[in-house]
């Protein structure tokens, strides 16, 4: 099974949703987003959050749309974002995907990229990524990775979430690498290139977040 997670973010940053849509997929909105999932014709299977960003016209839509609603106070230890996602997890699906979390508020994005690392410590095996129109992120903990060629974006790097990564060992990448140690704040790893349809990188301590993205 794979969960789709539309977030409220900047639409200018969404792809088109209907390029997700999957038979086994399960669409989840949060807060705004269960409005904008509605009005492209996509109705979640259930929705999370507070809802102060949406109009009192927009609300009234989606209680009459949304079986399974989830409405909490705006004051809670957890935004809503991690409310939804702690949910995806506990259905151990494949996958899940997330999109509407870039392009707006800054703090917000940080903390959804770390959201990221929660099936690394739940040990859930599920994979996210963050998708928008220019980026799909996700992270990795130590081992070796198949990657493979996406010609809408070229570009790969590698970021340390961790003080250390150590072991980065890069194969079929115009800039190679073997048995690299690199710290947090290193740009060693940003931009590089598949050079064949399909490459690995590995790693044996420490934490990554992969970003595949186009100019």
């Amino acid at each position: 099974m794979i969960i789709n997670i539309l977030a409220g973010g900047p639409l200018e940053q969404v792809p088109e949703l209907d390029t997700y849509s999957a038979k086994n997929g399960t669409w989840v909105g949060v807060d705004r987003g269960v409005f904008t999932l509605l009005s492209k014709g996509i109705v979640p299977d259930i929705a999370f959050g507070d809802f102060d960003s949406v109009t009192a016209a927009e609300w009234q839509l989606i209680r009459q749309k949304v079986e399974s609603l989830k409405k909490y106070k705006p004051e809670k230890n957890e935004t809503d974002m991690e409310i939804a996602l702690n949910w995806a997890i506990e259905q151990n699906p494949s996958e899940i995907r997330i999109f509407g979390c870039t392009g707006g508020r800054l703090d917000h994005l940080l903390a959804n990229i770390q959201l990221l690392l929660k099936p690394l410590f739940s040990g859930s095996g599920c994979e996210i990524h963050l998708i928008d129109k220019q980026n799909t992120v996700f992270v990795k903990g130590p081992g070796i990775y198949k990657i493979k060629r996406i010609q809408e974006k070229m570009y790969t790097s590698f970021l340390p979430l961790t003080l250390e990564v150590k072991g980065i060992t890069l194969e079929g990448f115009k800039y190679p690498l073997n048995d690299c140690h690199i710290s947090i704040g290193s740009t060693l790893c940003i931009s590089n290139e598949l050079i064949n349809e399909e490459g690995t990188f590995s790693f044996s301590e420490g934490i990554l977040i992969v970003v595949r993205s186009r100019d």
